[in-house]
């Protein structure tokens, strides 16, 4: 590489060309966007935050979603308003460049429902664990006083790529790459799952254009998410002892969401 990141890892690219098939930019360049979409709803739209906030736990059902979306049914306020949040959040991603105070509007759209408003769009000041559901600990976030600088320098390496020219396997692995970081650096009180999903595709988008917010990342997450947090989980149980060479399983499942 010709340009130097300061928190991404280059390591496993090569292996990691060697492993996506030459399918997957020919199966992206195919990607539309649905009949049922108008004006005023976006079917993949709904798909992405329904499956994001299915992963976090959330009871809401697909068909559901479209029928409150599309078609105006009334549900219970506390069944959609969260998803409402994050549909909105990319919404807005969808029309801004991808920037560090951008990043933070889209985290206070999706956190409406979730968290107080002082904490919306705020790097988080705590400690952070991530809880198994026996309430073990399973993971040790990035510590208060690393979270501004290391966000930094994943902004940084954001920007660089943005503007650096990749080919369509390095926009696929860097995505993946920053959605990885940005979990392990967990740098809200919450909503670091649903912002780092929307963060990746958000990346895609910037480098592949419009067709990037039809790709069903979110979906292939959920219906493998055992897998995806068994993949997320392998780099180690603390932020200091990482082991980025363990990622490989969990980047390529961004291009399976391309060619199962």
């Amino acid at each position: 590489m010709s340009f130097k990141l300061q928190i991404i890892s280059h390591q496993l690219l090569e292996q990691y060309r060697s492993q996506v098939t030459d399918l997957a930019q020919p199966a992206f360049e195919q990607l539309h966007d649905s009949a049922l979409s108008i004006d005023t709803f976006s079917f993949y739209t709904s798909v992405s935050a329904v499956f994001s906030s299915k992963i976090e736990g959330e009871p809401i059902e697909l068909d559901s979603y479209i029928k409150h979306k599309r078609f105006a049914a009334h549900f219970l306020p506390d069944y959609t308003r969260k998803i409402d949040d994050l549909y909105e959040a990319y919404q807005f991603a969808q029309q801004y460049e991808l920037t560090d105070k951008n990043l933070l509007k889209a985290h206070a759209i999706l956190t409406r429902h979730i968290l107080q408003k002082a904490q919306r769009g705020k790097m988080r000041t705590g400690n952070m664990f991530v809880l198994a559901e026996d309430g073990r600990i399973e993971y040790v976030a990035a510590s208060p006083s690393e979270v501004k600088t290391e966000m930094k320098k994943l902004m940084a390496d954001i920007s660089l790529l943005c503007n650096a020219p990749l080919d369509f396997k390095e926009v696929l692995f860097y995505a993946a790459m920053i959605h990885l970081v940005f979990v392990k650096i967990h740098p809200f009180e919450d909503g670091n799952g649903r912002t780092a999903r929307l963060l990746e595709k958000w990346f895609i988008a910037q480098k592949l254009g419009t067709k990037a917010w039809y790709l069903q990342s979110e979906r292939n997450y959920y219906h493998h998410h055992n897998t995806y947090y068994t993949n997320i989980r392998a780099l180690g149980l603390e932020y200091e002892i990482l082991d980025y060479s363990r990622a490989l399983p969990f980047l390529l499942m961004l291009p399976a969401s391309i060619t199962p």
